[in-house]
């Protein structure tokens, strides 16, 4: 009997700088106070390179803003509670992957 194994292919891409594109976007083009999302990269909770933000963060800046102003979490803490419910979320949906083997 011949044993059959599946093999997936994940694909990463990290990118450290803005490239020609939509992938990054300028600060003042977010909906928010440039120079609140200036404090965001101050204290590292997003990458700001020449005045842009990679289109993934701003979702993740929203969230960290509205779990300050829902709970009054400062900074640093809303963003390791966001950090903290996507790697849930990633874990769970790798457990509903591996199920479904």
């Amino acid at each position: 009997m011949t044993m059959v194994r599946k093999y997936y292919l994940q694909i990463y891409r990290h990118t450290l700088y803005p490239q020609a594109g939509s992938d990054w976007l300028d600060i003042n083009d977010l909906g928010l106070h440039p120079e609140l999302v200036r404090q965001l990269g101050d204290v590292g909770i997003v990458e700001i390179v020449n005045n842009r933000v990679r289109v993934d963060e701003v979702r993740r800046m929203h969230k960290i803003i509205k779990l300050r102003r829902s709970l009054g979490v400062n900074w640093l803490g809303a963003g390791i509670i966001v950090d903290l419910l996507n790697r849930m979320e990633a874990l769970e949906q790798e457990i509903e992957r591996l199920r479904r083997r």
